[in-house]
């Protein structure tokens, strides 16, 4: 049974209603499939128009959706708002590349008199929807990765259909959202398969969407356990399908001599916001921080940890969120090779959780597989490095990452290139300033990254490239010209 859970009380609010049972997941799979051919053959002028019908109904049904949100997450109200301009901006902005031709991409070659290899006949390269994508809601993010977030976005742009499958962290404002979006799909004339929604806490709802047979690919952003067990289901299919999941990291980031020259306290303060904002719930909250064994090394941890102990954090996201990260911090906490910098444990039922910050050579570290994973909330570890060598080491250590944050690396040196070059083999977006929680949605972006970030490396879920993932490569060979004249729009 599912329950709308007020999320700084723990009350319950409302009626408990059931799960998505078999049958109507399989009722939910057939709809979207029925819909697959007719939605892939639309226009893109018409699929923007659906991702802009989104958009205006999220911003005109604001006030009602973001107070729900805040009751079922505790997130609060600036966040939350800003969650829902950031989703409306991503819709509008997938309706723009499409518009573009962002979609329906054609490469044209023409036809070569004579033999093979110089000879050829003319292909056409274009791109077709995959089918009905099954989209996993994440816990953290409940607009911009939730029902009609990012993932959603760009399947419904790409031309496929989508199921998506509700989170249990926040039930009653992803039933809501749902019917807005049904109801844009009516207002437009669209078949109801274009859209599809389940629901339900259990682990069976997942597996029985990624295992039904018309679905053509998920998307995911979660947990690393759910994950991975969901991939597996999806690549022991009779007919494997892909699994884009985005599953978070540690996120190192390393501080180098030449940043703290100019500004480390400064710059301890940011990281310690970055650490703490959302509680720690961001899939990009940098977890391991790389420093320098030496004085300026020594005063920058010192004001990274008292930044840190003057924060208060809000409330995590679920009880089951807050006992994961308590269980994560106890392992932390009683690991010999680590040093407790921040440790106010506190009360583990208090309503909020306390930051933890712990210190480790790296030669620990690196011999420390457990040290390696991540604590999903506002936890870090200091990593101490006698030289750029030993921090190359440390971010082969941790292998695959969303993020690499490289602090001070603006002179060109071969140890810094070293470093550069190690980071951009282990992650998917390097950041030269700044701090990696907060991922902008523009063309350029990638939010992915090696093993066991993602499960895809060449996708990204957020950012316009995003909606590649649900289109298809074909070659056509001397297409008749009827084809040609759709411009890369399915027949």
């Amino acid at each position: 049974m599912l329950q709308s859970i007020e999320a700084r009380t723990g009350n319950a609010v409302g009626e408990r209603w059931a799960e998505s049972t078999p049958s109507e997941i399989d009722a939910a799979v057939a709809a979207a499939a029925s819909a697959a051919d007719a939605f892939a053959a639309t226009s893109a002028s018409r699929r923007a128009g659906l991702l802009r019908g989104l958009a205006s109904v999220l911003e005109a049904e604001r006030e009602s959706l973001v107070a729900l949100a805040d009751r079922e997450t505790g997130l609060g109200l600036p966040r939350l708002n800003g969650e829902l301009d950031r989703s409306t901006f991503q819709l509008r902005g997938f309706a723009d590349v499409l518009e573009g031709g962002g979609a329906h991409t054609v490469i044209d070659d023409k036809a070569v008199a004579g033999a093979p290899p110089s000879g050829r006949p003319r292909l056409t390269r274009v791109r077709v929807p995959l089918g009905p994508v099954a989209m996993f809601s994440a816990s953290n993010f409940p607009f911009a990765f939730s029902v009609l977030g990012g993932d959603t976005a760009s399947a419904l742009g790409a031309g496929c259909p989508v199921v998506v499958k509700a989170h249990p962290a926040h039930p009653e404002l992803s039933r809501r959202t749902a019917a807005l979006a049904l109801r844009v799909i009516a207002a437009q004339g669209l078949p109801v398969g274009v859209f599809q929604f389940v629901q339900g806490g259990s682990i069976d709802v997942g597996v029985a969407l990624v295992k039904a047979t018309a679905i053509a690919a998920v998307a995911f952003t979660g947990s690393f356990k759910g994950g991975t067990a969901l991939a597996r289901i999806a690549g022991e299919r009779a007919r494997p399908i892909p699994f884009f999941g985005e599953l978070g990291s540690v996120n190192p980031l390393v501080v180098l001599p030449a940043a703290l020259e100019k500004n480390g306290v400064e710059l301890a303060g940011t990281l310690a916001q970055s650490i703490c904002v959302g509680a720690g719930q961001f899939c990009t909250s940098p977890g391991v921080i790389l420093v320098l064994q030496d004085a300026a090394g020594d005063a920058f941890v010192q004001a990274l940890a008292a930044a840190l102990r003057d924060l208060k954090p809000h409330a995590m996201l679920s009880a089951t969120i807050r006992a994961t990260f308590e269980r994560g911090v106890a392992q932390w906490r009683n690991a010999s090779r680590l040093k407790p910098l921040v440790d106010d444990a506190g009360d583990a039922s208090a309503a909020a959780p306390r930051p933890f910050l712990a210190e480790t050579l790296a030669a620990d570290f690196i011999d420390d597989h457990a040290l390696h994973e991540e604590v999903f909330g506002c936890a870090a570890l200091v990593v101490r490095v006698a030289s750029i060598d030993e921090a190359v080491e440390v971010l082969k250590a941790i292998g695959g990452s969303l993020t690499v944050t490289l602090w001070g690396a603006d002179q060109d040196a071969e140890p810094t290139r070293r470093l550069v070059r190690t980071a951009m083999q282990v992650a998917g977006r390097v950041l030269f300033s700044g701090v990696p929680t907060g991922v902008a949605v523009t063309a350029a972006q990638h939010h992915g990254g090696p093993f066991p970030a993602s499960t895809q490396p060449f996708t990204t879920s957020v950012g316009y490239a995003a909606m590649d993932r649900f289109l298809r490569p074909v070659a056509l060979q001397d297409a008749p010209a009827w084809l040609l004249d759709r411009q890369g729009v399915p027949a």
